[in-house]
């Protein structure tokens, strides 16, 4: 790539909005008798990016976060964030970096926001889930699909699952 061409990279996130968001609470009111709160919080991140038209992009963070107490769900999260990305003057790996890493560390401080609202509206304390490190989880993606056969066992960007 000439120096002419690198000088004409952009990436630049036109929109940030919710796609979807949804709060279920299948045992309440039961779920606010307890005496303690002692949650367990399942955790379920994917991603997905298409090609809109011409440099624009959609990349759209999916979370579900299932809180769970005395062995019955309290209630259960569930969120798409997404954003509108225009990038040009990058390589096609370049470009599905942005998407699945770059892009899902923009979105989940928003989808992170919007999960702890949802929780508060819903009559429960705030659910503050913890940093994502989606460059890791990028790295993890890669070398899955450079070794489908091999040890590495972790989660991709397109799935990953954490218990709190």
């Amino acid at each position: 790539m000439s120096e002419e061409q690198e000088n004409r990279k952009q990436f630049a996130i036109q929109k940030l909005y919710i796609k979807d968001a949804s709060f279920e609470s299948p045992d309440s009111p039961n779920s606010f008798s307890f005496k303690q709160w002692d949650p367990k919080v399942d955790l379920n991140l994917t991603n997905n990016q298409q090609h809109i038209e011409g440099d624009l992009y959609e990349a759209v963070l999916c979370l579900t976060a299932t809180v769970n107490h005395q062995d019955k769900t309290a209630f259960l999260i569930e969120v798409q964030h997404a954003a509108l990305v225009v990038m040009s003057g990058f390589e096609e790996e370049e470009k599905k970096y942005l998407l699945g890493s770059q892009c899902m560390s923009i979105l989940f401080p928003y989808a992170r926001e919007v999960i702890s609202d949802l929780s508060v509206r819903g009559g429960f304390p705030p659910l503050i889930l913890s940093p994502v490190n989606f460059d890791a989880l990028y790295q993890q993606h890669i070398q899955k699909q450079a070794n489908p056969e091999g040890a590495v066992e972790e989660s991709s960007p397109d799935q990953a699952e954490v218990t709190h």
